[in-house]
């Protein structure tokens, strides 16, 4: 099968497309059909050595859509159309740079009942498992709620603004530019604040008696700031690093922490595991209400195989507004 190698860290050019044997799949594993896949920035990071050194050949990709080739279990039919995320991808195990992929059993989803594009559903895998472990299982989102979606504009923003409106709630989403203002609004958010980097303040004039939740996609750069525009016994979930490092050089648990909002940091690294199942994710939902036109869709643009190196660069410019895929 055809793959993208990384075998030395660099620039987007050390992506090589080549001819690389697929492992069969262990009794806890299936064998996929890669028919398209979403792109990360986890993806820039390690091909660029930012998760460390490459020492050995590495094929990048933390999630794909496509159909099973074998489930050695039985549990998922030969033809299934199934989407995988995360378990381990490009990290111990092949990711999904490739026209196949052997992944855990557990990170499948069936998508049975959809007839979404594969190039529409490649935009939801990473992107809405992430939020739904963020806005469900951490802030535990109810509707009727306001949550602030902080860093909005990312592929996970938009996701979170679609997914949160489609649950019921009221959502501000920030922005740096005026120019995405509209965009964000056509996405469904209530309300959209031009951020500066403290707009707790403009916040409160929106929700007085504070926001009942914050997903934060920019990181340690803005989370302080986030916090004082919340409830008490209101919570923030920061899932993003778009601001800079995950370092707080000091935190008051006085003065910074208000009194009884929460603060916790969602990695996606537990999709798949004991404590976030994905047979009970809301995945299949997401793509029939994309299918029904009830959700907008979040992809911004799709390339196809032989481009992976390309749409780095774009993932890099920071002018993508939406999720990149790719269609094999």
């Amino acid at each position: 099968m055809k793959a993208f190698v990384i075998e030395q860290a660099g620039a987007p050019d050390v992506l090589k497309l080549q001819d690389i044997s697929s492992p069969e799949p262990t009794s806890e594993e299936v064998k996929i059909r890669v028919r398209a896949l979403g792109l990360n920035r986890a993806e820039t990071y390690l091909r660029a050595g930012k998760m460390g050194p490459i020492t050995a050949p590495r094929v990048p990709g933390i999630e794909a859509v496509g159909e099973v080739i074998h489930d050695p279990s039985g549990t998922f039919r030969t033809g299934q159309r199934v989407a995988t995320a995360m378990g381990g991808m490009q990290f111990v195990r092949n990711g999904s740079y490739a026209e196949e992929v052997t992944v855990l059993r557990s990170n499948v989803i069936s998508l049975d009942g959809s007839k979404l594009s594969w190039e529409e559903l490649a935009a939801l895998p990473e992107a809405y498992l992430t939020v739904w472990g963020a806005l469900d299982k951490s802030l535990g989102i109810q509707p009727g709620q306001t949550l602030l979606v902080r860093g909005a504009t990312s592929s996970i923003g938009l996701a979170a603004i679609t997914y949160a409106k489609a649950r019921g709630l009221k959502v501000i989403a920030t922005t740096r530019s005026a120019d995405k203002v509209q965009r964000l609004r056509d996405m469904g958010a209530d309300e959209v604040v031009i951020d500066n980097g403290a707009i707790a303040e403009q916040v409160l004039k929106l929700a007085p008696q504070g926001v009942d939740g914050v997903l934060e996609v920019v990181g340690a750069a803005t989370v302080l700031d986030s916090l004082k525009a919340v409830r008490p016994f209101g919570a923030v979930s920061v899932m993003g690093l778009l601001g800079g490092g995950p370092v707080l050089e000091q935190l008051n648990l006085m003065q910074d922490l208000p009194a009884a909002v929460k603060l916790n940091f969602f990695g996606s690294a537990l999709l798949g595991t004991p404590a976030m199942a994905l047979k009970d994710s809301p995945l299949l939902w997401i793509a029939k209400e994309v299918e029904a036109g009830r959700m907008p869709s979040i992809r911004a643009k799709t390339f196809d195989f032989d481009q992976i190196p390309q749409a780095h660069r774009l993932i890099e410019s920071n002018e993508a507004f939406g999720k990149l895929v790719v269609k094999i």
